[in-house]
This record gives structure tokens, sequence and C-alpha cells, in this order.
């Protein structure tokens, strides 16, 4: 697996910020399992791992996972008594290693 950049990461746990509220709702709506069951059916269903994760509120654990060859993605919460939800997922998966711009630089 490629050694995942700490901006990769933030990048992720942002776009994963507009999401979390969704976590609530994927509850309700049974989009949650076990975390194995629901990590194993990314990886068989759709060639997905994880490429980068992160802690948000209430110590739940934010998971992106992807597939290089097709694509897809999808993002998971974890919360602490080890139920993983999907909350977000989609196609054209990218990584990316932007840099930051220089400081004093207005972008």
């Amino acid at each position: 697996m490629k050694r995942i950049s700490k901006l990769k990461m933030m990048g992720a746990l942002a776009a994963t910020c507009a999401v979390m509220t969704s976590a609530a709702q994927a509850q309700q709506n049974r989009n949650c399992g076990p975390r194995e069951l629901v990590v194993n059916r990314l990886a068989e269903g759709y060639g997905e791992t994880r490429q980068s994760m992160g802690l948000g509120a209430n110590n739940a654990v934010i998971e992106v996972f992807a597939s290089d060859d097709s694509g897809t993605w999808t993002i998971t919460v974890t919360t602490p008594n080890g139920m993983t939800c999907l909350v977000a997922s989609g196609q054209a998966f990218e990584e990316l290693a932007e840099v930051l711009p220089a400081q004093g630089n207005d972008a």
C-alpha cells in the first residue's frame, strides 16, 4: 500500500467533516455493521482497501477506503463499540500529493 501523506489524510478528514452528520442517519438506515464484516465486503465486493484514517468526534475512527483499479471509494465511521457505518461513497478516486502554498503568497 502506498504511504499516506499527512496532507492527504487531512484532506480526507476535511471532506469527512461535511458528512459526519450523516453518521447518525446511516445508523438509522442500517448502513452499519461490525467493522470486520464491513471491511471484508468493501474488499471483496469493490476491491477497496484503506487509504487514510483519523480520529473524529467522540473517538470515532474515520476511514477512507478506495480501489486503484475501479476508482470506487467509501468513507466509514467506526464507533468505539466496533460498529462501522458507511457515510459516503462514490467513483473517480484519485490519490493526491499536493503541497501547501508558500507562506505569504495569496492563492
